[in-house]
């Protein structure tokens, strides 16, 4: 899963693009790219291998925290979808978040990662369900069930106070809610320790509604970005 980062494309190149400034359109310059790129994946690595050191009984405290936060942000889930995620790679485990959800009235869905380079599909899904091995052999539900959700849970490796967030380079939560015809909620979960100071953010990164992590909710904040040094 981790493909390096990748600038956002676009569908046909205007003639001459590649003589106009970076600067003009609001794109990073490749020397720019190539140090912020370089700079995420040795980020990524080290916030995967400490999250991973955490003993398995602490993140399973820290899941439950929250789960609770989850809950508390999005109110009432009667009617609406909610599309989490299965845990991979010392993720925070919400899957007893969509037991909750089905109780309380709404509806629960997986992603699904349809092929490199493509936007993220999603199907619904509950606990209880038959699921079949996706991409990386992770969980997807066995019975495709497109749907279009109201809430998006988006797991993050790394977030800073603009609720930025590093994921794991294959740019699959950009790519899927820039081409959605209309955005869900999109809370990004982790744990506190992964807060970075920025994740100098680019283009083609969106951030996150808010980040939700075992000691709390963080809000987008109105920050200058650092250029990358």
């Amino acid at each position: 899963m981790d493909d390096d980062d990748v600038p956002a494309t676009f569908a046909s190149p205007a003639c001459f693009m590649h003589e106009v400034d970076p600067a003009y359109l609001g794109l990073p310059d490749q020397q720019t790219w190539t140090d912020v790129n370089r700079w995420r994946r040795n980020e990524r690595e080290r916030l995967i291998a400490a999250r991973l050191a955490v003993p398995a009984a602490v993140r399973a405290s820290y899941s439950e925290a929250i789960a609770a936060g989850v809950l508390a942000e999005i109110g009432d889930v009667r009617g609406r979808i909610l599309s989490a995620y299965w845990p991979f790679r010392g993720e925070p485990d919400l899957r007893p978040l969509l037991d909750e959800v089905a109780k309380r009235g709404g509806r629960t869905a997986l992603p699904v990662v349809v092929e490199k380079g493509r936007p993220l599909e999603f199907h619904l899904w509950q606990p209880g369900e038959a699921l079949s091995r996706g991409v990386w052999n992770i969980p997807i539900p066995a019975e495709p069930r497109p749907c279009l959700p109201d809430i998006v849970l988006a797991p993050v490796v790394g977030y800073d106070a603009a609720c930025y967030r590093l994921g794991y380079g294959g740019g699959f939560f950009d790519r899927t809610l820039a081409a959605m015809a209309a955005r869900p909620r999109v809370i990004g979960v982790g744990y506190s320790a992964a807060r970075l100071a920025t994740i100098y953010p680019q283009p083609h990164d969106i951030a996150m509604d808010i980040i939700v992590t075992e000691a709390g909710a963080i809000q987008p904040a109105v920050s200058t970005v650092r250029a990358f040094t």
